[in-house]
């Protein structure tokens, strides 16, 4: 399993936009509709909102990917 570690700059980021930062999507565009295929999990439960807040220690993943908001 890929491992990636995100530092948080602000209060929370968008599950969408998270998965652009860290390079997984193209656009927040594309992020939705990865989000809306249901194969995102946020701490282990599916995660269905395209805009769900992600806050510091919360651990996203997407595939093999792991994604740990620091």
């Amino acid at each position: 399993m890929q491992k990636i570690v995100f530092d948080l700059t602000s209060e929370f980021v968008e599950v969408n936009q998270l998965l652009k930062l860290v390079g997984l999507v193209d656009s927040g565009g594309a992020g939705k509709n990865v989000v809306a295929s249901g194969v995102v999990s946020v701490d282990g439960k599916q995660e269905l909102r395209k805009t769900a807040k992600i806050r510091s220690g919360q651990t996203v993943t997407l595939g093999d990917v792991q994604i740990r908001v620091q």
